[in-house]
């Protein structure tokens, strides 16, 4: 079965599209109106191997709070349709990652139930126009929209540039390990539960 899904999101205050592939080469096709969320997405994308589309519209004038929170919430929707039950995949996954100076940490199980730790002080309020508390926002809408379990640790940095790009970084790659299909585990669930 293809693992892919189709989500979109109308509110008074965004309409949102994602479309994906979670068995995906890492293509992206980015149109937010927020550019640097734009340049992380695309960080999960190419290290997931997620092939990622999103296209949003929201109310910029005001700020971006709302498209970047409705983006993670709708992201969330669309993950969790295309990995269905979960039978077969790895279920955890964990990366490290550098840049430079920076390094961060993102430890995830898609285990059904949602959890936000979000450890990571940013050195600046904003990169470029960017609002960096949104960052956690869009984690939150994430999370509890794929039922999943999400730690992220910045362990150090002095570039705020960077510190957003490990973490997004690293949560590609932790998201391409706990998607992987174990062949040993055949149409198995990867919980003692029998369902997750």
């Amino acid at each position: 079965m293809p693992r892919t899904a189709y989500i979109e999101r109308h509110t008074q205050e965004t309409q949102i599209q994602v479309e994906l592939n979670l068995d995906g080469v890492g293509q992206s096709q980015l149109d937010t109106g927020v550019p640097f969320l734009e340049h992380m997405l695309d960080q999960v994308a190419r290290h997931g191997l997620i092939d990622l589309n999103i296209a949003a519209k929201g109310d910029l004038h005001i700020d971006a709070h709302h498209t970047v929170e409705d983006i993670g919430i709708t992201l969330g929707q669309a993950l969790a349709q295309a990995v269905g039950d979960k039978a077969g995949i790895y279920r955890y996954g964990h990366a490290y990652v550098p840049l430079d100076e920076a390094l961060s940490r993102v430890v995830l199980d898609l285990s059904g139930r949602p959890g936000l730790v979000f450890e990571v002080d940013f050195v600046r309020s904003t990169i470029g126009t960017f609002d960096v508390d949104l960052f956690h926002e869009f984690f939150q809408g994430l999370v509890n929209h794929a039922q999943m379990t999400l730690h992220i640790d910045n362990l150090r940095g002095q570039n705020a540039h960077h510190q957003a790009e490990t973490i997004f970084k690293a949560c590609g790659r932790a998201l391409r390990m706990a998607l992987a299909v174990d062949s040993r585990m055949g149409r198995n669930i990867p919980s003692t539960k029998g369902c997750l």
